[in-house]
């Protein structure tokens, strides 16, 4: 008897704790925080948070726009991330490029946790790494695809994809309420490079086991059809090495090293020795053949600086300055300004890329001052020398297909990018309430039957500028704005501190507003206008220094607008002896 009462008591006990399970698991709440990647190309960060498990997905950065003046690089705010440092348990990485491991340098110091990526991830972050003298005080963990590991709270999966860079992949987030799959950036490449195709396998699996939310690629997102494969690039290459007697110059990208890859394969098809040009270039191609992601042909490799031992036929030069960088590679040789590469008529110059958006004016003034070397200039819109590495529309449908999420959050785009790809989901049957288009700083809190916008944490943009991180801001770009747009008008009086009378000046210096010695009597008159504000001051008695300098500008102001209509910025100095 006693022994049946201690079943039925244990199966009870069984019973009311998968209940309460079941109770905790359905009032369970991830919080999903994108910190950078939305509504804008790069900068891409995105957390997921639940209890006091915080994991970080990319780490990238972006390149400034023309506003932005003097700065070099645009990384993530990572406020919430500080605030809520104990709970950051990882950053997890999908690939190697700028806009995904770009910003750790910077953040690193800042939350000093393990970041997780693959081999060739890896190695483009130590390079990083070893630049900013971090190597060594971060913890660096390779994963390859169908790993899974224990994050926290969740437990991740890696899943293979393709991309522009090698060794990209997805992250399958398996979380207490429910599967969360970001598919960073990807196409599907039937025929790639290194064979390696994307485990569309997988995804189905997991759409069968039940997708809570998917995060997908969206750069695509307006462009029907297919993306073509990688390996249309290498037959271009061939086609046009054939008949070429003189220097091949190609510019790509420095981190498609499939691309660099068919460039030498090319060259070695029809016996070109090839120098590679570029420091980012040479870094990244540096990494991938010690990692054993290239095959370079023994002897295949010369140095730039003996380029002008060979034949003329038997060179092709791989550089970076497919975006027309006015400091790249390309750039200068365009210019005349590189040291080791003249542009003759002979040389044929392939530009394998497409130009980034805001970039067209730079690519397109490179062409030109190429053609006008004489050069033969070859670029996407004259043959297929380049193909992207982000899948287009049919492609996304098919991830939605296999994946069948509950909720769909389009990342990775401009808003126009997002509202494409959110109308293709609901295409294919994701619920319309069931998308968000999201902003950076969004929360979105997901359940296993809901999700809801809850508010905003920080997010924005923190400037590089040199060495100074985030000590660049709105009001010292306004400054440099209008320092370029009108210039600056310095002006330099010394004041008697016993009696407030000027002993000398003004001195008026004009930097990019007029040049003085021909404008004299513009300046006199701006010397005369500043003698009767500083008269009225001690007139009136007034000793204290910022109001006489608000008077000395304010007259100032007044007058240069009056006889230019400009507003230069004026900056007054006075000193008291």
């Amino acid at each position: 008897m006693g022994k049946i009462l201690y079943n039925i008591y244990a199966d009870y006990e069984r019973i009311l704790t998968e209940r309460n399970d079941k109770v905790a698991k359905s009032k369970a709440k991830i919080k999903l925080i994108p910190l950078g990647g939305m509504q804008e190309i790069g900068k891409n960060m995105t957390a997921l948070e639940y209890k006091d498990s915080i994991i970080v997905i990319d780490c990238g950065l972006t390149f400034p726009d023309e506003e932005m003046l003097g700065i070099d690089l645009v990384i993530p705010d990572i406020s919430y991330l500080n605030k809520n440092k104990e709970k950051v348990q990882a950053i997890l990485l999908t690939h190697g490029h700028e806009d995904h491991i770009g910003a750790l340098p910077y953040i690193l110091p800042q939350i000093n946790v393990p970041v997780y990526g693959t081999k060739l991830t890896l190695g483009l972050v130590e390079n990083k790494l070893k630049e900013h003298g971090l190597l060594g005080s971060v913890e660096l963990r390779t994963i390859k695809p169908k790993d899974k590991v224990k994050v926290g709270d969740f437990d991740v999966e890696f899943i293979k994809t393709s991309h522009s860079i090698a060794d990209s992949v997805a992250l399958a987030v398996h979380t207490p309420i429910g599967i969360i799959v970001h598919t960073g950036d990807f196409k599907i490449d039937f025929a790639p490079i290194d064979g390696e195709r994307i485990d569309l396998h997988r995804f189905a699996e997991l759409g069968k086991q039940g997708v809570l939310a998917l995060m997908a690629d969206s750069t695509n997102a307006e462009r029907p059809g297919y993306t073509m494969s990688e390996s249309t690039v290498g037959r271009t290459f061939e086609d046009l090495f054939r008949d070429v007697n003189g220097r091949i110059i190609i510019a790509t990208f420095a981190s498609n090293i499939h691309r660099i890859q068919q460039a030498i394969n090319a060259s070695v098809l029809y016996g070109r020795k090839v120098a590679v040009v570029g420091r980012s270039m040479v870094n990244v191609l540096g990494v991938a053949s010690e990692l054993g992601y290239m095959n370079l042909p023994e002897g295949v490799l010369i140095d730039i600086e003996t380029i002008d031992k060979y034949p003329a036929e038997k060179v092709t030069i791989i550089t970076t300055g497919s975006q027309g960088e006015p400091m790249s590679a390309l750039a200068r040789m365009a210019s005349s300004d590189h040291r080791k590469v003249t542009i003759v008529p002979s040389d044929m110059v392939i530009i394998s890329a497409n130009p980034i958006p805001g970039n067209e004016k730079l690519v397109t003034r490179v062409i030109n001052q190429l053609m006008k070397k004489g050069a033969d200039v070859i670029y996407e819109s004259l043959a297929d020398i380049h193909v992207s590495g982000h899948a287009c529309q049919e492609e996304l449908k098919l991830v939605q297909a296999l994946l069948r999420p509950k909720f769909f959050i389009p990342v990775h785009g401009e808003y126009k990018h997002l509202k494409n790809h959110a109308q293709l989901a609901v295409g294919m049957g994701v619920e319309k309430n069931n998308v968000f288009l999201l902003d950076n700083g969004s929360v979105l809190e997901l359940t296993r039957d809901s999700a809801k916008l809850n508010g905003t944490v920080t997010a924005g943009k923190v400037l590089v500028d040199g060495l100074g991180v985030g000590d660049v801001g709105n009001i010292v770009l306004r400054d440099r704005k209008h320092l370029s747009q009108d210039g600056l008008i310095v002006i330099v009086v010394t004041i008697s501190k016993e009696n407030g009378q000027v002993v000398s000046g003004p001195d008026v210096i004009s930097r990019g507003f007029v040049y003085v010695r021909e404008s004299e009597d513009l300046m006199e008159d701006a010397k005369n206008v500043i003698k009767e504000a500083l008269a009225k001051c001690e007139e009136k008695r007034i000793t204290e220094w910022g109001t006489i300098k608000s008077q000395v500008k304010d007259s100032l102001k007044e007058f240069i607008y009056s006889k230019t209509k400009r507003n230069p910025m004026i900056l007054p100095i006075i000193m008291e002896i």
